[in-house]
């Protein structure tokens, strides 16, 4: 039977004892069936794997970065924005801790005679949990709204002038409590 070849694998043995980080780039494109163009992985993704071997345990921290691209959702203008992930994967060798971590789900199994580590589909989880819930961009004020830069002091009040449909709307569901 043909195994295909992993898109991001670790070697285990290259591996030695101690701390191991490995970079790598790839597209959006190069996940064949996750969708990531699709939630807005246009660009270069850039990964920074750090592997941590003991004699029976393998840490693998993944961090990811790219700039996607998105539509902001009130105004539907054109934003991009830079997204980070971490996920951290714990393995430990079948053998040496099967009673100290009995159903523990905090850890893989991991064969002693493995010669690698597929992490392909923890990459794309970690990406797709960067993706932000809500997209707003910064160059309209009613989207600002919703910004970190856009809210009001508590005590600020707008300005004369700058009322928003926004605001008008809010002053008459006002008008309209109070009487």
């Amino acid at each position: 039977m043909h195994k295909e070849k992993s898109l991001i694998e670790i070697g285990l043995v290259t591996l030695v004892e101690g701390t191991n980080e490995f970079h790598f780039t790839c597209n959006a494109a190069d996940f064949a069936g996750r969708q990531l163009a699709e939630a807005g992985f246009t660009r270069e993704i850039a990964l920074h794997v750090i592997a941590e071997k003991s004699a029976d345990e393998i840490t693998i921290t993944i961090n990811t970065s790219t700039l996607a691209d998105f539509t902001c959702d009130i105004c539907l203008a054109p934003v991009s924005k830079n997204l980070t992930g971490t996920l951290v994967l714990s393995y430990i060798f079948g053998t040496a801790h099967d009673a100290d971590h009995e159903g523990d789900e905090d850890y893989s199994r991991l064969d002693r005679n493995a010669e690698s580590i597929d992490i392909t589909g923890e990459v794309c989880e970690t990406l797709l949990l960067s993706l932000p819930m809500k997209v707003t961009c910064t160059d309209n004020p009613d989207c600002r709204l919703y910004g970190s830069t856009g809210y009001m002091e508590e005590n600020e009040e707008p300005q004369s002038g700058t009322n928003t449909l926004w605001h008008e709307s809010l002053e008459k569901l006002k008008k309209n409590i109070v009487n």
